[in-house]
Formats: structure tokens, C-alpha cells, sequence
């Protein structure tokens, strides 16, 4: 008789198998929100050359009904369409964002919903069958979010060094499988795949090795999942106990015996509470310190010179992922640096995407001012970080100048993107999407698609190839 599944499995691909029980319409609207949020990352990451470049399709392809990759003229199969789709998403470090003992970004697993939903729907419209709808995308990503949340809530991989995409590969298989038509056992199969796949290193995300796979890894976890659901729909068989195997499992060989578990059941909570990055591109653990620092900046005024020291207040992450001394390789070193961050927002009273180009970080003043910052860790700071209750996210910042004279504190503990502060994050959204569909279409277009991506009620019942329609650029 064959080894029973791990439990995490089991309660994973049961969770998987039954979309009907999602039925909290908070989650269906911060559903909407997160697609329109990803939607703009996208349109926005492609006015970068590298970016266009890594998420070209490497081969033309003949795959009947075949998925368009979003905000671009792409169509390819499902399994590059991922890649290419996660690729656009995640590029700024700008998409949602899940904060735990792993961090996250949890809607990078619309890179498998999206294209599959359009190549779905199309395979339906010719074979007489019903599409799936944007309805039935958004609640994918609500059980995608909730997987690769709930997992990072028991288990960090990053005190592994391993990257937190094994989590987004999880999530995707489980949820691809069922689009795909798969049963609970065919899900089973899939994840035992997903787990023995490991884990990528986190090498990529920290000094000296910060380079642009940072923002084609997720992607690269989507197209694993799609590719490991078609093949166990084809009865590939599976290891049963990748995770508990003695010497050879996912704990034993990777997490040194911890053990994996889902600390809470399975439901809608990831979803409901995740953050959004509305408003500036920047890593999430100093989005609160790039406000604090954006309140700052007229007293910083043209006293730039006259700065002795900004001290910076934060949490145990942020010390551990962001705070940076020394050379900065590229863009996306920068948008992972604290220093570089305040130092942006304290010159120039925003951050956008073209703040981190190699032209921008040749002003001199931003080193100058990186060289008088001091990082410490605020221990308050680091327990309301991991307070199920409070989630903060808090930084704080005082400048003294040269004449003896500070700022004060500038503490702010919770993001404008964290359900406490939703209303002031709903319409930035918006905001970003106009930004980033005008980066792409005519005016007119742009506006016309970006009301029809708001308005939720008429959106849910349209079928997903035909939203499709409205998000790929000739």
C-alpha cells in the first residue's frame, strides 16, 4: 500500500478542489483591487528595455488557443505565457505584498491564472463549453493568495536562505491544476512535484549578487507551476511525502527538521489583509520610512548640505533585507536599498520608477546623504511587525543639521497600503492603472479600458479571454 500524502498536501489540494466555499465579498473586492493594481505593475514595468527583453517569448509558437500575455502583443502557450506574464508583474517591486515570517508578493501567482483563464476560455468558446470569467480569476487569486500567505505565516525559508517564489510555486500548482480540470488527486501529485522541487536561493535579492532575477523569479515559479499541473494531468506520479521524507524531504533537506505546517485553516484572511503599494515603487519593509521621509523634505528644503546625520528607527526585516552601505549595482540593488530610498524621497519629495536608473543615482547628493544615514532596530517596531493585531510596518526618521538643529521624529507605523488605511490606498490604485494603461494605449483608449476595469459589478461576469482582448497592445 502506498505512503499516505503529507498532511500540508492534503490540506492544500482539498482547499484547492473547492472554489465555491470563497465567499467573502471583502476578499472579492480586494481581489479586484489587487488585479487592477497587478495590471498597472505590468503596463509600467515594460517602459523598461530589460524587462521587455527577458519577458519576450524565447520561440514563436502554433499552441492552439493560445494565451496573450498581458499588457503586451505576445501569445504563446500557457507555460512561457506565465514567465513572460510574472516577468511584467513583479518587474518594479511594485505589486502586493504579504509580510510574516516570509515575505511575498502574493498576486505574482496571477502569472498562472491569467494566461491559463485566457486559453481556457478560448478552448471553450471552440469546443462549445463555458469560459471562465474574470469572476472565476479573481477567486483563484484569493486561494492563491491565502496558500503561499498562510504557509508564510509558520515557515520562513528566507532564515534558510531560500527565496520566497518556492512558496509562490506552491500556491500556482495547487490552483492551476483546478482551472485545469484536475481533481483532488491530481492536485496531490502536482504539489508533491512543486515541493521536491526545493527552493531558489535568496542569493539574487542581497549584496553583492542583486541582479534583475529578483523580478523574473516569480515568474519563474509560475511557469514551473503551470508545467507541473499539465503534467499531472497526464498521470505523472509523485512523491507522497516530500515534505516529511526522513534525510530527504523539503524539512530535513532544506529547513534543518523544521517543520511546515498551515497555522490557520485555509479561507480568505491572506486576501483580505493583504498590502498594496499604491502609491511609489520601493520594497515594503521602507515604505513607511520613504513617507516619513517624503513629510521631511520641505524642512530638508536647500539644507541638503547643511545635514549631519538622519537617523532611521525601523524593524528586524527591514535591517536584515534593506539596509545597504556602500556601492549599489544596479536598479534593482537601489529599490532594495533603505539608504537610497529616503535618500530620493528626502531630495526630490517622491519616488518613481525612474529614480532608480543608473542617471539618477549620479547625483552626488544621494550618496552624501546615504554616508550620514544610521539604521537601528526599534524592538517595539519588530513586535508589531509579527502582532497578528497590528501587522505594522513602522519606520521613523530625524535629521539633524550641522547647527545642532533635528527635525524631530517623523514615526509612521502602518503603510497606505495596509487594510487600515485602504480607503487612501483604493484610489491611488486607480491612479496607478491610468498611469500605467497611458503608458501603453491612446488616451482615449486607456481611459475607456480603465473604466471598464473599475467597474467591478459589469467586470466579474465577462468572460476571460475578452478581458484579455482589452489588455494586450497591438
Amino acid at each position: 500500500m502506498s505512503a499516505a500524502y503529507d498532511d500540508v498536501v492534503v490540506q492544500i489540494a482539498e482547499y484547492a478542489a473547492h472554489p465555491e466555499r470563497i465567499e467573502s465579498e471583502l476578499a472579492l473586492r480586494t481581489a479586484h483591487l489587487s488585479f487592477l493594481d497587478a495590471t498597472a505593475c505590468a503596463f509600467l514595468g515594460l517602459a523598461d528595455a530589460e524587462c521587455r527583453r527577458t519577458a519576450e517569448p524565447l520561440f514563436p509558437t502554433a499552441a492552439p488557443h493560445p494565451s496573450r500575455v498581458l499588457a503586451t502583443g505576445y501569445a504563446t502557450d500557457p507555460v512561457q505565457a506565465a514567465f513572460s506574464t510574472g516577468t511584467l508583474i513583479r518587474w518594479l517591486d511594485f505589486n502586493d505584498t504579504w509580510l510574516a515570517l516570509e515575505w511575498g508578493h502574493p498576486s505574482d501567482n496571477l502569472a498562472a491564472i491569467l494566461p491559463l483563464a485566457d486559453h481556457l476560455a478560448q478552448r471553450a468558446r471552440a469546443t462549445g463549453g463555458t469560459p471562465p470569467t474574470v469572476r472565476d480569476v479573481l477567486v483563484a487569486m484569493i486561494q492563491a493568495h491565502e496558500i503561499q500567505g498562510v504557509l508564510a505565516l509558520g515557515t520562513a525559508l528566507n532564515r534558510h536562505g531560500l527565496d520566497h517564489v518556492a512558496y509562490v510555486r506552491i500556491a500556482s500548482t495547487a490552483v492551476a491544476t483546478r482551472l485545469l480540470g484536475g481533481s483532488e488527486e491530481d492536485m496531490r501529485r502536482a504539489l508533491g512535484h512543486a515541493w521536491v522541487d526545493g527552493g531558489a536561493l535568496r542569493t539574487y535579492r542581497h549584496t553583492p549578487n542583486v541582479t534583475w532575477r529578483k523580478s523574473w523569479a516569480a515568474g519563474d515559479a509560475a511557469s514551473r507551476a503551470v508545467r507541473l499541473a499539465y503534467l499531472a494531468l497526464r498521470g505523472a506520479e509523485s512523491p507522497r511525502t516530500p515534505l516529511t521524507a526522513k534525510g530527504w524531504g523539503f524539512q530535513d533537506s532544506l529547513l534543518g527538521g523544521h517543520q511546515v505546517t498551515l497555522p490557520q485553516p485555509l479561507a480568505s484572511y491572506v486576501m483580505e489583509n493583504v498590502l498594496l503599494k499604491p502609491w511609489f515603487p520601493a520594497e515594503y519593509h521602507g515604505q513607511t520610512a520613504v513617507e516619513a521621509a517624503f513629510r521631511l523634505a520641505p524642512a530638508v528644503g536647500d539644507r541638503v548640505t547643511e545635514i549631519d546625520r538622519i537617523e532611521i528607527r525601523t524593524h528586524e526585516a527591514a535591517v536584515r533585507i534593506i539596509d545597504k552601505t556602500g556601492p549599489l549595482a544596479n536598479p534593482a540593488d537601489r529599490d532594495h536599498c533603505l539608504q537610497y530610498m529616503v535618500a530620493i524621497a528626502l531630495l526630490h519629495g517622491r519616488l518613481d520608477e525612474e529614480h532608480y536608473t543608473d542617471e539618477a543615482a549620479t547625483d552626488p547628493r544621494v550618496d552624501a546623504l546615504r554616508e550620514r544615514m544610521i539604521v537601528t532596530e526599534d524592538p517595539e517596531y519588530s513586535r508589531a511587525y509579527l502582532d497578528p493585531a497590528e501587522r505594522a510596518v513602522a519606520n521613523a526618521l530625524r535629521i539633524t543639521f550641522s547647527d545642532g538643529t533635528d527635525t524631530g521624529w517623523q514615526e509612521i507605523r502602518i503603510p497606505i497600503g495596509h487594510p487600515r488605511r485602504r480607503p487612501e490606498a483604493e484610489p491611488l490604485v486607480r491612479d496607478k492603472l491610468r498611469r500605467g494603461l497611458g503608458s501603453a494605449l491612446p488616451d482615449e483608449r486607456a481611459e475607456l479600458v480603465a473604466e471598464r476595469l473599475a467597474d467591478r459589478d459589469a467586470l466579474l461576469d465577462t468572460p476571460a479571454d475578452d478581458l484579455l482582448d482589452l489588455l494586450v497592445v497591438p
